[in-house]
């Protein structure tokens, strides 16, 4: 699947709608030290719509359990085995196969169904899938592809099942005409119509892209346009790709606002995003796991942390889509675990202009450490009653005098040892515009600190 990362994007002015204070929470993981914390407010005791307990289903004919199960003296299957077999993953039904896939999703759901766990199903077969890149194919025409998805839905019975929809369908249509689009979107709407009506168990959610990718107010208009109110429980981001996780609690976070649809929730890919983006989005060396997978995820708006791009299947260059590749598979288990890196900082906060009531100010972070860190939220508290009215280059939230300013989701964020990165505000107060002396730091790998000031 072919995941297009665009040139680095200055953002200016975005209100986060929660105006919450950061804080940070790690996840602890079962098999080896997967912890990615999160700078979003999140409440251990908040799940969104699955109960915190639900079990995702690990299929053992997955292409992974299958090697593993080829290959026991393999050097490299212990690894394997533990840290990426031993967990759910999604299903994907790539293939159109219209007089089969009926059976074919029947077997993985029932088979769920008879543990008592959940499957991650990802339907993938939308005409003109990738716009021709590495997974390209999918059925002939919307009308065959509406035949196929419907026979895909019958299959599922009554199981609770999590469906992903056409990923990258709705993200990238730079292809298709606009008449094209048009069908495209209809047939996005009728695949959550046709899912959800012959099964109510099934929660649907649609194609959100990733913070790398599309702003988020283009990708709410194009969820709106397949009707994603009325056709799926919510919307997922991130499937392939790398995006840190907390970039895209806030990328999601902020299409659903452009929604403006409170039952519309979110889940995100977790799979390969333990070490953030790198610059090549097709099987790159540099990138590690990310957090289990779970229900469990403390955010009321988040349904699951999923692991739905299978770690190890190639993304189209190393091997063809969806080839499970051993040796991609291990370098992601076995890459370092940026959650152990301690970040160092210091932070500066100038004052460019003051009036009576108003200011301008220019925050500059500088990694003052010897590893990199990639993205950043930094969260200072005003001694005086300042009110921010307007911040550049970073997406900003305030809560009484405690302003969190996070990095514009962005591939170009990662600030290098003796780096630096600035954004800059304006302001209003009513008795005093002191400045804030204490500045807390955390990176996109969960590490919170205390910078130095400058």
């Amino acid at each position: 699947m072919h995941l297009v990362t665009p040139s680095r994007r200055t953002i200016r002015l975005v209100m986060l709608a929660a105006c919450v204070p950061v804080l940070a929470l790690a996840f602890a993981a079962p098999a080896r030290a997967r912890t990615q914390a999160q700078t979003r407010a999140q409440d251990p005791a908040v799940t969104g719509s699955l109960p915190a307990n639900t079990k995702f289903y690990i299929n053992p004919d997955s292409n992974v359990n299958q090697w593993v199960a080829a290959n026991p003296g393999n050097a490299d299957e212990p690894v394997i085995a533990a840290d990426i077999a031993s967990q759910p993953q999604a299903t994907w039904f790539t293939t159109y196969n219209p007089t089969t896939i009926q059976s074919q999703v029947s077997s993985v759901a029932s088979a769920a169904a008879a543990v008592d766990e959940v499957p991650v199903l990802v339907a993938y077969d939308i005409p003109d899938r990738d716009c021709g890149g590495a997974s390209a194919g999918g059925a002939p025409t919307i009308a065959d592809y509406e035949t196929w998805i419907a026979s895909f839905a019958a299959g599922l019975g009554s199981t609770t099942a999590i469906v992903l929809v056409e990923p990258d369908s709705l993200a990238l249509q730079t292809c298709l005409t606009s008449a094209e689009a048009s069908a495209r979107d209809g047939a996005i709407a009728y695949a959550g119509q046709v899912i959800r009506a012959h099964d109510p168990n099934a929660r649907v959610y649609f194609d959100g892209g990733h913070s790398d990718w599309n702003p988020a107010s283009q990708q709410a208009a194009a969820l709106e346009a397949a009707d994603v109110t009325t056709d799926a429980n919510g919307v997922f981001t991130n499937v392939s790709n790398f995006e840190w996780t907390n970039d895209e609690l806030y990328y999601g976070e902020q299409i659903l606002n452009d929604i403006g649809d409170s039952s519309l929730h979110l889940v995100i890919d977790t799979s390969r995003n333990g070490a953030g983006p790198d610059n090549t989005w097709c099987d790159p060396s540099d990138v590690a796991l990310g957090m289990d997978p779970t229900a469990d995820t403390g955010y009321s708006y988040v349904d699951a942390f999923l692991w739905v791009k299978p770690p190890g299947e190639s993304d189209g260059c190393a091997a063809a889509a969806g080839t499970f590749v051993p040796s991609l598979a291990y370098a992601l288990a076995t890459y370092p675990d940026y959650a152990a890196q301690t970040p160092r900082c210091e932070a500066t906060y100038t004052i460019n202009s003051s009036w009576t009531g108003g200011y301008t100010a220019t925050v500059t972070l500088t990694n003052t450490g010897t590893d990199p860190f990639g993205g950043w939220t930094v969260t200072f508290t005003y001694p005086g009653d300042e009110q921010v009215t307007n911040l550049w280059d970073a997406y900003y939230t305030q809560s009484g005098e405690t302003v969190a300013a996070h990095d514009p989701f962005d591939t170009s964020v990662t600030v290098d040892p003796g780096g630096s990165v600035s954004y800059g505000m304006q302001g209003t107060y009513t008795n005093s515009d002191a400045v804030p002396t204490s500045f807390t730091l955390t990176a996109d790998n969960g590490q919170t600190v205390t910078c130095t000031t400058g």
